[in-house]
């Protein structure tokens, strides 16, 4: 059996594509990835032996750019081209975890009758997920609320697919990586697979009040480095981490931006948080709906982009570390499985496996 997994345009689009590669090989198939010419899944499964396919590709924007008038032929460029790969490849199934590349791919799939699976992690679908869905066999969930509006037929909750790697992290490694020089808690910053500056910033404001309660593991996104930082006892910064696993080894606590696939991990290694989503302004609002209702849950505590300032990102921060207990007892009892072989059993299916 062959199946080609496509997504792409952020690392969340990416990465639990790779948590379904054990159980895919398990059966025995074999696999190929679609994704764009220059995008992040070419450099994250360029690191895997999944053979890789190139194509162009078009950003599906909500705002005016002059680029929005050539991406229409790049996505159209794009959608014959997979189709060439398809051909080639002939797979017997399609999954899309969603991202612009996405859509080409599926809509060459479905134009050659190939069986097409397709994911959405968020609270409500993104756009690319909306194109591809109509075109799709079945559609995963991760929450059943964003299934409400798709035929029943077709929908699955699935919940999350979460790689198993993460709970195999070595401490030793980690901290061989941070040198921490002694055993305060530990608290990670991550502002997604591309950075959150502003996330940085309300850190680096508050950076040796913060230094006094904790060792600090700052993941900053590429070209986000503060140098004025460099060399603070207790603070380790990075600007992107392949072994993510081994820091979460060492976690008490995080700060993070609140897309599906970050906080599903952090969910299923129950690690007490505090979300800070995209604001409006620079996203369709589908961090915030997830930040809202992990915090409605239990799950994590939640600040607005906003709303930071030093003083409560402090208070935040001390709210945190009190409720910090309760979380994890929450998150314990969560019924958000990881989804990686529900997703699977649904790939098999639709295989006719």
């Amino acid at each position: 059996m062959k199946i080609v997994l496509t997504g792409g345009g952020s690392a969340g689009h990416v990465t639990p594509n790779l948590a379904l590669v054990p159980y895919l090989r398990e059966k025995g198939f074999e696999i190929s990835y679609i994704g764009s010419k220059t995008g992040i899944e070419k450099d994250i499964i360029g690191r895997t032996d999944i053979p890789y396919f190139g194509i162009s590709s078009g950003k599906l924007r909500r705002y005016f750019s002059l680029q929005n008038f050539l991406d229409p032929f790049r996505i159209i460029k794009g959608y014959f081209e997979a189709k060439k790969e398809l051909k080639k490849i002939k797979p017997d199934v399609l999954f899309s975890k969603g991202g612009y590349v996405s859509v080409p791919v599926v809509y060459a799939a479905h134009r050659l009758h190939i069986p097409i699976v397709t994911h959405e992690s968020d609270y409500t679908p993104g756009l690319a997920n909306k194109l591809s869905i109509p075109k799709a066999d079945k559609i995963c969930f991760s929450f059943a609320s964003a299934a409400e509006h798709v035929d029943p037929k077709k929908a699955v909750v699935t919940g999350a697919p979460v790689r198993d790697t993460l709970f195999t992290g070595s401490r030793e490694k980690a901290l061989e990586m941070t040198r921490f020089k002694d055993d305060k808690p530990v608290l990670l910053i991550m502002g997604g697979s591309l950075g959150a500056q502003a996330v940085n910033d309300a850190v680096d404001a508050i950076i040796d009040w913060l230094l006094e309660r904790f060792n600090i593991i700052h993941i900053r996104g590429k070209d986000k480095l503060n140098h004025d930082l460099d060399g603070k006892e207790g603070y380790s910064q990075f600007e992107y981490v392949d072994n993510v696993e081994d820091l979460f080894s060492v976690t008490d606590y995080m700060i993070s931006r609140s897309g599906s696939n970050a906080i599903f991990e952090i969910l299923a290694l129950r690690i007490p948080n505090l979300l800070i989503p995209l604001p409006l302004e620079a996203s369709r609002g589908d961090q915030i709906l997830n930040a809202e209702y992990f915090q409605k849950e239990g799950y994590s505590l939640v600040l607005m982009q906003n709303d930071i300032t030093p003083e409560i990102m402090k208070n935040k921060v001390d709210e945190l570390i009190e409720k910090g207990p309760a979380m994890k007892e929450s998150m314990g009892k969560s019924d958000l499985s990881n989804g990686a072989l529900n997703i699977c059993n649904v790939i098999f299916e639709t295989a006719g496996i």
